[in-house]
């Protein structure tokens, strides 16, 4: 028997990729549901986006329109499947970016 123990990210998604914006250059519309930081589409419960002291995280499965963005960065290295390929032209980081 195998026993886990769970880590507990914000989110436990194995894959993630999202928009980083300041907080001024977002326009927030309609009512999401709200839970430390975190906002869920109120009729789905789906996660759609967060919100830190300067930057709204945006879910990139929420745009209309895939393909818009190049990745730059990517964090939290240190829990990176080794079986993933490495992103070309991006800044790796081993936990957040402050780290």
């Amino acid at each position: 028997m195998n026993v886990l123990k769970p880590h507990c990210p914000p989110h436990g998604a194995l894959f993630y990729a999202a928009a980083d914006y300041p907080k001024q250059a977002v326009i927030i519309e309609g009512e999401p549901h709200r839970y430390q930081g975190r906002y869920f589409c109120s009729v789905y419960g789906s996660s759609v986006f967060s919100v830190s002291e300067e930057e709204i995280e945006i879910h990139l499965g929420t745009l209309d329109s895939p393909n818009q963005l190049k990745a730059t960065y990517e964090l939290w290295n240190i829990r990176r499947e080794h079986w993933l390929p490495q992103f070309p032209n991006v800044e790796r980081y081993e936990r957040n970016r402050q780290d």
